[in-house]
């Protein structure tokens, strides 16, 4: 697989086939192929990246999902960015966000 650089300005949406669940208070993620869920790749999600999940809806860049995390939760700008386009680069490496356009 080609590895894609992701930018500021890049807009991302769920994919279609990835399933989520709130259980016990915890995001699940669930990889769906064809009739069955992929087991060994559920990812869980702590309260930052299921509130990146939750706006993941094709419009939002981001520098617009920065900006709304650092209007939600006590992170400094810095550690956001780094950290969120960490969390992009693992969930498309994953096939669970496509990029739009």
């Amino acid at each position: 697989m080609r590895h894609e650089v992701i930018l500021i300005k890049d807009v991302f949406k769920r994919d279609d086939r990835v399933v989520s669940r709130t259980i016990a208070g915890e995001t699940l993620l669930v990889p769906v192929r064809g009739n069955l869920a992929d087991m060994e790749r559920i990812f869980a999600l702590d309260p930052v990246g299921d509130y990146i999940w939750t706006h993941l809806d094709g419009e939002i860049s981001l520098e617009d999902m920065i900006s709304g995390v650092l209007e939600t939760f006590d992170v400094d700008k810095q550690t956001a960015s780094v950290d969120i386009m960490v969390f992009f680069d693992e969930l498309r490496q994953a096939g669970l966000i496509v990029k739009v356009g």
